[in-house]
């Protein structure tokens, strides 16, 4: 018990430690679903961009497109910029193409992290037309992302495919 204690609280710690808590988390748990995306974005075969599990679901790779104009309709609003509209799902459908729109929609958002601090987080801008904190658009951007790395995940495991956020860590290479 006092275990588990320990390890459920350490990270908090880290977090109570530093300036701006609520800022760097949201940058880590941004990183982490992020890492998660791309890496299934590359994992995933040419030939099974187009697959869909049924037809009135979205195809792994118009997935793909939607999240990286999602990104960029959540981080241009928590930048106080015009959305680039960029229509990323409409207009891309190599797997080449998607990853590669997929990573400039996630270093456009990476601005928007690496600026926030917990002060900046509480500022108020719009997004859809609502007044929100900038952080919880930020954080509404991390939970449509992780929402849809749950349907890439369930398109791989059925292509018999191990989603990045289950695969076992990288074991460190010994010495030589």
């Amino acid at each position: 018990m006092r275990i588990l204690l320990i390890s459920l609280l350490a990270p908090l710690a880290v977090f109570g430690a530093q300036a701006d808590p609520l800022s760097a988390f949201n940058r880590i748990a941004f990183s982490q679903v992020k890492g998660w995306l791309l890496q299934s974005a590359e994992k995933m075969p040419e030939e099974a961009y187009a697959f869909r599990p049924t037809d009135v679901v979205r195809g792994f790779g118009q997935i793909i497109g939607h999240v990286a104009d999602a990104n960029y309709r959540f981080c241009s609003a928590a930048l106080g910029e015009k959305n680039p509209a960029l229509m990323i799902e409409k207009t891309k459908t190599t797997k080449a193409e998607l990853i590669a729109a997929l990573r400039e929609a996630f270093a456009y958002c990476d601005k928007a992290y690496a600026g926030l601090t917990d002060a900046t987080g509480v500022e108020l801008i719009k997004l859809s037309g609502m007044d929100m904190p900038r952080l919880s658009a930020l954080q509404v951007n991390i939970a449509h992302t992780a929402e849809h790395y749950g349907n890439i995940a369930t398109y791989m495991r059925l292509k018999n495919m191990v989603p990045p956020s289950s695969e076992p860590p990288a074991r460190p290479q010994p010495k030589q």
